[in-house]
């Protein structure tokens, strides 16, 4: 059966540009680099303590998903203490954090646009 997600793929318009991105802002780890095809490498990261992989990588034809909202939720301790970090690295905020009844939640920008929520559990 189903047991989880093992990667994710993250649209991205400049692979080393936003490898430098997710490493040295985000913090991810860099699990596999190689090449995939004449255009594109296949590159794998980890987020410290997940067991989700995130690929910076592209499939042919899905280039009009980069700069838009990611169906995908980053999970954090403290949201605002996080966000307070991304933004003293220059990350983009497109919602500032805000508690709700069920947590609370910000929207960051990567390097081409792409929105991600940033959640608490």
């Amino acid at each position: 059966m189903i047991r989880g997600i093992r990667i994710a793929s993250i649209p991205v318009r400049n692979q080393d540009a936003s490898l430098k991105f997710y490493t040295e802002v985000l913090g991810f780890k860099v699990v596999t680099d190689q090449p995939y095809t004449d255009k594109q490498r296949w590159i794998e990261l980890l987020i410290p303590g997940a067991e989700t992989r995130l690929a910076l990588f592209t499939p042919t034809g899905h280039e009009n998903r980069i700069g838009g909202f990611q169906p995908m939720t980053f999970w954090c301790d403290d949201v605002s203490a996080t966000a307070k970090i991304l933004k003293s690295k220059g990350v983009e905020f497109a919602q500032e954090p805000k508690t709700e009844v069920w947590g609370t939640m910000g929207i960051f920008k990567d390097l081409d646009g792409n929105q991600f929520v940033l959640s608490s559990r």
